[in-house]
């Protein structure tokens, strides 16, 4: 049984239920449930933030029937109503369901009688900013600074309350605790041929050479396909046979033709993709147009491509990595979603820092004005961490409420499962992509929420010259480094656990209905600590596609400096490839489809099952070894394992390592 009451639960609380109860007499005092972190204990406790010193927070709306609004976004989604498919416009959502005047002067109101100054309103919060006195006043508790970790952080000495005046059009508090302590990252990386992954050689050069007798080339090699080009030479490693060359990284044409995209005759013509990262690249449509055309594609068409960014508005660029952290990871994700559609429109929108509520905020931006009928997210987090740094009821409250809206108005919002396997800490000992600060083997967030589609990833292998599809199996990989001899490999395998696509079972939020009948109760009822659950839980992912670090795409990117192109693996691939595939069968349908996970389940005897390939033909892992060439005169290769991610297998049917499976052909022909 689930030992506590979950987020989910504790976050529906906070709605709420009717439009006119900001002044309904018989409204209480509601206290804000998590606003007061678990790290800001009394021994950490550095003393009082001054009283005069000034704090900013969100405060989140909750609109108009909450329970309608679930009961709708129901309905419209399920191919089995009678309701599906009737979206809503955003004018039509406000009206029925978004915050009414009288709420948000309400809140105004008693935030500027409290002596708060507001300094934002949207139809979803109301930013707020004040003294440390005024925040006492309009909060019921002051901000203190607390000495965590030897760093000096505040929050609030306890939980929020809001007054009776406005409880219930108050959905949840957030921003004021400290900036960093709960932040997202990319879920990619790029292929080194560096022993430390920050190195900046990457895979994906064609070189072709015979493999000497004596051993290894010299010069970077890999293979067009699955096995065409063996590594005789090389140390023994998982087999004492010759093992093959990996592949080279992907180029759009070729993932097309191998989940059938090709043969559908789709192109996405008539929908629109959005992505949401942090900050923005200053070259971005410029590195996409070359990066199509030097691989064969088309180069966006004038408006086809377009971009939300206001770099006036940044924040957290230190603790975020900047501009130019994120930027491989926009370029990635628009070049595969132009490559895997490649008629659909583009929209960019960069958050204005990798803090949640700028996250959100990006978001919200999208779903408020209807920007796209699907939205890429190559981001997250882990939702429980041994700092505290955990997140939050209002957090989930909100983004919530807006993955509702999305899908009222016919958006499918998807998110990136991650890159560190089930994130226990025995994975992030190890992993190239994990948070070191992870308390145990968990789903990751948001695309563990109910409302979002998390979206995995797989290995995958293409076959013969043609190009077709060969094979995929689980996301997950064991790496070792040739030996400086050139005779063995570090360390000896079985290397331990490097990377891999992200999933497993929630212990905070309880089983969606599209899941029914899909996911076995067998995995359902059981949490990733091993207990039973009474209640069957939430399980990601939904659906998967290439992401392997070693069955990498090709990403090209310049950012104010020369142009280049390197091969990226993550889920951060997967998502926005699938975000593709959406809009691809939009324009199969005619229509929207929105939130994508009922259809999703109800076909999952057409997409393809994959199944880890060393369960399903031998004791022995599928292997490939990387070869980088002389790198500072030593040569550089790596010994790869595939399907190898951590506690998570991809089994027959639904599994917690590639959900029901990646699309194919029959998965397009199935919405014509």
């Amino acid at each position: 049984m689930v030992a506590a009451a979950s987020l989910a639960v504790v976050a529906g609380s906070l709605v709420l239920a009717g439009p006119s109860q900001a002044s309904d007499p018989a409204a209480t005092a509601k206290t804000i449930t998590g606003s007061h972190p678990s790290w800001a204990t009394a021994s950490s406790d550095a003393g009082a933030v001054p009283a005069a010193a000034e704090i900013t927070g969100t405060v989140y709306l909750a609109g108009q029937d909450a329970a309608g609004l679930t009961r709708y976004a129901t309905e419209v989604s399920d191919p089995a109503s009678a309701s599906y498919g009737k979206f809503l416009s955003p004018a039509a959502y406000r009206a029925r369901f978004g915050a009414t005047a009288a709420q948000v002067s309400a809140v105004q109101k008693w935030a500027k009688d409290s002596g708060l100054t507001v300094v934002g309103t949207t139809d979803h919060a109301v930013q707020v900013r004040g003294t440390n006195a005024a925040i006492t006043k309009a909060f019921g508790t002051g901000v203190r600074n607390y000495r965590v970790r030897g760093k000096l952080l505040h929050a609030p000495s306890h939980d929020v309350v809001v007054p009776a005046s406005v409880s219930r059009a108050i959905l949840g508090v957030t921003g004021l605790t400290s900036a960093g302590t709960n932040l997202a990252k990319p879920d990619s990386v790029k292929v080194s041929s560096s022993a430390d992954p920050s190195g900046a050689t990457a895979k994906g050069a064609r070189a072709a050479t015979a493999a000497p007798a004596d051993g290894l080339p010299t010069v970077a090699t890999c293979s067009d396909y699955w096995g065409q080009k063996l590594a005789k030479g090389a140390p023994a490693g998982y087999t004492d046979k010759a093992v093959p060359f990996d592949q080279c990284s992907f180029y759009p044409s070729q993932l097309r033709k191998a989940y059938g995209i090709t043969a559908s005759g789709l192109t996405g013509k008539g929908a629109t993709v959005a992505i949401v990262d942090a900050y923005g690249s200053s070259t971005m449509e410029a590195d996409a147009n070359q990066y199509a055309t030097n691989h064969g594609d088309k180069a966006f068409k004038p408006g086809q491509y377009r971009e939300v960014v206001d770099p006036t508005q940044w924040t957290n660029q230190d603790l975020c990595g900047g501009p130019e952290g994120w930027a491989p990871e926009e370029a990635l994700d628009v070049e595969m979603a132009h490559g895997l559609a490649p008629d659909a429109g583009v929209v960019y929108v960069g958050a204005n820092s990798c803090d949640d509520t700028d996250l959100l905020a990006a978001i919200t931006t999208i779903v408020d004005n209807h920007l796209a009928d699907v939205v890429s997210n190559s981001w997250g987090e882990i939702m429980h961490t041994t700092d505290g740094a955990d997140v939050t009821a209002s957090e989930i409250a909100a983004y919530e409420q807006v993955f509702k809206q999305a899908a009222v108005e016919g958006i499918g919002i998807g998110f990136s499962a991650g890159d560190c396997g089930d994130s226990s800490p025995l994975a992030a000992a190890t992993g190239v992509n994990c948070q070191a600060d992870t308390s145990r083997a968990q789903a990751n967030w948001p695309d563990s929420d109910p409302w979002a589609t998390s979206v995995g990833g797989t290995a995958l292998g293409v076959d013969s010259k043609s190009g077709s599809y060969g094979f995929e199996t689980d996301m997950g990989t064991l790496r070792s480094n040739l030996s400086a001899d050139g005779k063995s490999w570090t360390p000896a395998p079985p290397a331990p656990f490097y990377f891999g696509g992200g999933g497993g079972q929630s212990e905070d939020f309880g089983q969606p209905w599209y899941q029914r009948g899909v996911v076995p109760q067998s995995v359902s009822h059981t949490l990733m600590t091993g207990a039973h659950s009474r209640t069957a839980q939430r399980v990601t992912p939904d659906i998967s596609m290439n992401g392997d670090l070693y069955t990498s795409v090709l990403v090209g990117i310049s950012d104010g400096a020369d142009y280049s192109e390197g091969g990226y693996g993550g889920t951060s691939v997967s998502s926005p490839e699938f975000a593709a595939v959406q809009a691809d069968v939009k324009q199969a349908l005619h229509h929207a489809v929105g939130f994508a996970n009922p259809s999703i389940y109800a076909r999952s005897r057409v997409v393809t099952d994959v199944v880890d390939r060393q369960a399903q033909h031998s004791s022995t892992p599928l292997s490939s070894i990387a070869d980088f060439g002389l790198v500072n005169g030593t040569l550089a290769a790596r010994l790869v394992a595939f399907g190898e991610d951590t506690s998570l297998n991809a089994v027959s049917g639904y599994d917690v390592a590639t959900g029901v499976g990646s699309p194919n052909l029959s998965y397009f022909r199935s919405f014509r």
